[in-house]
């Protein structure tokens, strides 16, 4: 139910690669609403890790350094931009490595318990588009609109192959669909707040659908609840 006098607040959740940043982005844009890429926050963190060379089934170094690391949501030109301890990661942060190794930095309880605190926060004004794996399901379940959205791991490889290609980076595409499907795997099988579509949230499945038909068929749904 919509809080009187307050913007909704969108949950949109489902799997690696099914398009969720590029459509919340947009969803946002076009609704007025704030972005907010929580995939971004997990990333970020895994950047660092992989710098420092922590191990990533170290959970309590992990989670010492999800505690100890400053990470800002800021926009510059109307993108959202990435702040890791005052430098800006944007970039960095989409890199195969980093997508490689990200869901078994987010599996850790103890990381997830300082990302959702600051996740949490963001969304109390209301009026934010926020995306994740667990976003409805976990950390923001009393949200007024909730999407899953997803396409099948063939046509998600292809999507992310384009994206990887056009940042200059060669891809095969059966190793990035066997990649995205172990992130899948990890994701919906890890003990704190798994990936799982919430009772209430819509299936947006994307496969055969264009960008547009699915932003306008989210932005039809948010209108729809308000």
């Amino acid at each position: 139910m919509q809080r009187e006098g307050r913007n909704l607040v969108v949950a949109i959740d489902g799997p690696a690669g099914a398009g969720k940043s590029t459509v919340a982005r947009q969803v946002s844009r076009d609704l007025g609403y704030i972005y907010i890429d929580t995939g971004a926050m997990y990333r970020a963190l895994t950047l660092k890790a992989l710098r420092q060379g922590i191990s990533l089934s170290d959970e309590e170094a992990l989670t010492r350094l999800a505690q100890e690391t400053e990470i800002r949501l800021t926009y510059k030109d109307h993108t959202q931009v990435i702040i890791m301890d005052g430098e800006d990661v944007s970039v960095e942060i989409r890199s195969p490595e980093v997508s490689r190794n990200v869901s078994l930095v987010a599996r850790v309880p103890g990381v997830r318990t300082e990302m959702v605190k600051l996740q949490r926060k963001l969304a109390e004004r209301g009026g934010v588009v926020m995306d994740g794996r667990d976003i409805g399901s976990y950390v923001l379940p009393e949200a007024e609109c909730k999407v899953f959205l997803t396409a099948s791991p063939r046509e998600r490889a292809i999507r992310r192959a384009r994206d990887l290609e056009a940042s200059g980076y060669e891809v095969d595409i059966d190793q990035l669909e066997q990649e995205i499907i172990t992130r899948d795997q990890i994701d919906s099988t890890r003990e704190m707040a798994p990936l799982l579509q919430a009772p209430d949230a819509i299936l947006v499945d994307t496969s055969d659908m264009s960008f547009n038909e699915v932003v306008e068929k989210i932005k039809e749904y948010i209108l729809q609840k308000k």
